[in-house]
């Protein structure tokens, strides 16, 4: 079992959608003979193996998108943060600038995918059902069902977690964590790992900052004494405030700019 909630760590339980299929997939490595009370040792070496199993695919992953020339973010935040909605608002309007498609994971429906779509560009849903954090594996087999060609950005959406999905290595390009002004400003002292592994912070629903009396600057302050290495982002995926920035950045990552590249 996952070594940080106890949830099940087996690849079986995913199910995949895309637009026009339902996927049942059950090809994977581990084998279902250990039982689950097993001993605290036991767990370890198994928790061990799989993020070793994990590291190796995630590696490959990395090699594959290196060759595709894919730009590719792995997003991570609370439920309810506004992962869905900040993706949404950023393939309405960027798509035209850069053209993406998501892989999007949740233990269950695939109302997100469905409502990504909408934006006319490609979203395949996982489903992990018990799984709390979307593995290597999982992204390598649901980039076989996207059609890569001309895309530029690979957007991964990952299942609603603080916790388990920061040990989880896919392959990613780069780590966005998302906080909301709805969960108050203590949340990078709160779950410090995820947010020391991000490379970009976005600080959500600026716009109900005041009503909901968050402080920002203090909010900031442990962003930066958690993170320093992070950029941050102040966003309303609502309005579309600060919108513009992160598009810029997210341009500036896919295409550098002349002047910075390197000779």
């Amino acid at each position: 079992m996952c070594q940080d909630c106890g949830c099940s760590v087996t690849p079986a339980n995913i199910r995949m959608t895309s637009e026009n299929q339902s996927h049942h997939d059950h090809s994977h490595g581990h084998s279902h003979e250990h039982p689950h009370h097993n001993h605290s040792h036991q767990q370890i070496h198994l928790h061990q193996a799989i993020l070793s199993k994990n590291d190796r695919l995630a590696e490959r992953n990395r090699g594959f998108f290196a060759a595709k020339n894919l730009f590719v973010l792995n997003i991570l935040s609370s439920p309810g943060s506004g992962k869905t909605a900040l993706l949404e608002r950023t393939l309405m309007e960027l798509s035209d600038r850069l053209p993406a498609a998501v892989i999007v994971g949740d233990l269950e429906t695939d109302n997100d995918a469905q409502r990504l779509r909408r934006s006319g560009q490609q979203a395949i849903q996982i489903m992990t059902e018990s799984l709390c954090h979307l593995e290597a594996e999982a992204i390598a087999q649901a980039t076989q069902k996207l059609d890569l060609t001309d895309i530029q950005l690979l957007i991964i959406e990952n299942v609603g977690n603080l916790v388990c999905p920061a040990a989880y290595d896919l392959g990613e390009t780069q780590r966005v964590v998302l906080l909301s002004t709805t969960e108050g400003e203590d949340k990078p002292l709160k779950y410090p790992t995820v947010f020391k592994s991000a490379d970009v912070v976005i600080l959500n629903k600026i716009d109900i900052a005041e009503v909901v009396g968050f402080d920002r600057d203090r909010a900031l302050e442990n962003i930066r004494n958690i993170a320093p290495q992070a950029t941050i982002l102040e966003v309303s995926a609502r309005t579309g405030e600060g919108m513009e920035q992160w598009y810029a950045y997210l341009q500036h990552q896919v295409q550098p700019q002349p002047e910075l590249a390197v000779h």
